[in-house]
């Protein structure tokens, strides 16, 4: 019984939380999946004109992609694939997440968003990249990141 009762607290709590309404701005169902290189990391060939793109909750990086992988070995697919203004590496690590949002990829129809610190050497303030597992989306190096050199 106690267990009912946390579990309908939790859902109740989780649904107030959530809008009806996906503020997500760059949702795109017929975004081509990436295809991957040697090292496993996706390959990128275009760049972000945006800079909300990645930096922003509302315009987050969309790595879902059925029938590929687990959605979260594509947020370090993604990742893999990128590098610093100038080329240099970069080193990343997930911090959290936010941002709930409503989705129809998700067994409770409800997901959220991880939340990614990015650092290279010489930056001594690193930048916040927002990554969506559970919906699809171009995929472009953000403003302000380059590709990485193989």
């Amino acid at each position: 019984m106690k267990n009912k009762i946390c579990f309908l607290i939790c859902i109740f709590t989780l649904n107030s939380c959530v809008s009806t309404q996906s503020t997500l701005k760059n949702v795109d169902n017929h975004a081509l999946i990436p295809k991957l290189n040697a090292a496993n990391a996706f390959v990128l060939t275009e760049y972000s004109k945006d800079k909300k793109y990645g930096y922003d909750k509302d315009y987050p990086i969309n790595v879902f992609y059925k029938n590929t992988t687990p959605a979260k070995e594509n947020q370090e697919r993604f990742l893999k694939a990128l590098a610093g203004p100038k080329g240099e590496k970069i080193t990343y690590i997930k911090t959290g997440i936010c941002c709930p949002f409503p989705t129809t990829n998700s067994e409770m129809g409800v997901a959220s968003l991880d939340v990614y610190s990015i650092s290279w050497e010489g930056e001594k303030n690193p930048v916040t990249l927002y990554l969506n597992s559970y919906e699809k989306g171009a995929l472009l190096v953000p403003v302000g990141l380059t590709l990485k050199k193989n």
